[in-house]
């Protein structure tokens, strides 16, 4: 008399299955393939010798444990590699307090009475004016930068006796000749503190606001 013969056609699933049902601790490819490989055995030693375990159906069932635990240890690897990157955004993000954050804007970022912003040109321009706007859209104040090349500056202004409280923020004027060049304002807030939320950085700014990584032009 055989034993009652296993059915190995849905093995795979049934592992998995099983792991789930009988164990809160996820099981690794080694042990998944190694609880299938006991199986296996266990069904040839009770096979029926007058009725032998299809071939094609144990093939099938050996490349179905296969697949499931390449996906394992591919779910590993990927486990590994996001714990790294978050590793490395953290360190990334403690290397940017104190450095100073541009982003799209106008508005002067400011250290006692000095303001500081940036300009942004798309190319190179023979002249370049910063002017300081009032809140009533005046020109308080003007910055000549004079020549500058593609890319990005940074200036600052001494507000002297003027009340920054009266300052609305800066416009940008910039000729190469007689032709208008484009330029684009730029605030420069210095990283107070940096912060983590659902795996991305998030920067602090010393004007209170609160930005990803991906929202700041540059640093400086």
């Amino acid at each position: 008399m055989f034993a009652q013969q296993i059915d190995i056609s849905n093995l795979g699933t049934t592992i998995g299955s099983t792991t789930a049902t009988t164990s809160n601790k996820p099981q690794n490819a080694e042990e998944m393939q190694d609880r299938f490989l006991k199986l296996l055995v266990a069904q040839i030693n009770n096979q029926d010798p007058l009725n032998p375990m299809d071939n094609a159906q144990m093939t099938t069932q050996m490349a179905q444990i296969n697949t499931v635990s390449g996906i394992q240890k591919l779910n590993e690897t990927l486990e590994g590699m996001a714990a790294q990157n978050a590793s490395m955004q953290s360190l990334q993000g403690a290397s940017l307090i104190g450095r100073e954050a541009l982003v799209e804007g106008n508005d002067l970022a400011w250290e006692e009475t000095v303001g500081k912003g940036a300009v942004k040109v798309d190319t190179d321009a023979s002249q370049v004016y910063v002017d300081i706007m009032g809140v009533n859209g005046e020109i308080i104040d003007t910055v000549d930068m004079g020549s500058l090349s593609a890319g990005t500056h940074a200036f600052e202004w001494d507000a002297d006796s003027v009340d920054v409280g009266q300052v609305r923020g800066f416009a940008i004027r910039a000729t190469n000749g007689d032709e208008a060049v484009v330029a684009q304002p730029m605030a420069r807030y210095k990283v107070d503190s940096v912060s983590f939320s659902n795996g991305a950085v998030q920067l602090n700014l010393q004007n209170g606001r609160t930005m990803t990584y991906d929202q700041v032009s540059a640093f400086m």
